[in-house]
């Protein structure tokens, strides 16, 4: 090796030693390998409200009778698994280490203004109170802060992305979900073409023609279940010509295709909500007459 390259491995050297020192100054690696102590105490069942703050996001989420509700930016009713792994994941925070307790350090470990903030709530009286910051070396802890501490502490699970979910993912976007012994007959329309899939005799006909199984059967599937990609809350004209119609189950749900964007908007009869579904989603309940009568041999 030439000097150069020997000067340049020694600044590397110095620069690793530089970080190593700032990071792990005297004091600031107080404890070591698994405490028990969890981050916070909470009641899952008693948990009534969750307020949810980060620099994308602002996040209001509160219980009525059994079921949750969000109440801010939007309301709207909530993802119920999506609140429940919240809670459940808050209740299980294992503490593993304690990293610093230097307030200047808040900022590394993105336990300030820059980390999620959640405050939890029982009975409308705060309960818990966590900044969770961003994640460990391993991938596999979070750094994680009391509101009420300067202490920043590394926890078991908890990954950022259960906390700072996008608005949409904390809405239940569910467009219908009808049980799947419910849904005897499909009207399909697209503009003058009408078709019906009705189940008659035990078995699934297209007027007289049989069907494929396997695709009636994924099919059926996905009518039990439809899920938007996203919601659409400013005010829409409803566009003239839909593209297509499907009604079951007491619910029509009606598609207009949007070209340039390769996806649909949607509105369902149930709800005045309008939605976004991409078109990969849609061809999966989308589908025509001859995707679902049985070939000719």
């Amino acid at each position: 090796m030439n000097r150069n390259t020997f000067s340049l491995l020694g600044i590397l050297a110095a620069l690793v030693v530089i970080a190593y020192l700032v990071m792990q100054k005297p004091g600031e690696q107080s404890s070591t390998g698994e405490s028990g102590e969890f981050l916070v105490s909470i009641d899952s069942l008693a948990v009534d409200k969750v307020e949810i703050k980060s620099p994308a996001l602002h996040v209001v989420l509160a219980k009525r009778g059994v079921e949750w509700f969000m109440e801010s930016p939007v309301a709207y009713r909530a993802d119920q698994a999506s609140v429940a792994q919240l809670i459940h994941e808050t209740k299980v925070l294992e503490i593993k280490n304690t990293v610093s307790g230097k307030p200047e350090k808040h900022s590394v470990f993105q336990v300030d203004s820059s980390g999620t903030r959640v405050t939890m709530y029982e009975k409308g009286v705060e309960k818990a109170a966590f900044i969770v910051g961003k994640m460990g070396g391993s991938y596999l802890e979070s750094y994680a802060r009391r509101a009420s501490s300067d202490e920043v502490v590394t926890v078991a699970g908890g990954s950022p992305m259960t906390f700072s979910r996008a608005v949409k993912e904390w809405r239940d976007r569910t467009i219908a979900a009808p049980a799947r012994e419910k849904i005897n007959d499909v009207r399909y329309q697209y503009g003058d073409t009408v078709f019906v899939l009705a189940f008659r005799d035990s078995v699934w006909m297209v007027g007289k023609d049989s069907t494929q199984d396997w695709v009636v059967n994924n099919l059926i599937s996905s009518l039990t279940n439809v899920q938007a990609d996203d919601f659409i809350d400013s005010p829409i004209s409803r566009p003239s010509k839909p593209s297509a119609q499907i009604t079951y189950a007491g619910t029509q749900i009606t598609f207009f295709y949007v070209k340039e964007d390769e996806k649909y908007l949607v509105q369902c009869s149930s709800t005045p909500q309008w939605f976004e579904m991409q078109s990969w989603r849609a061809s999966q309940i989308l589908k025509r007459k001859n995707d679902i009568i049985k070939k000719a041999r």
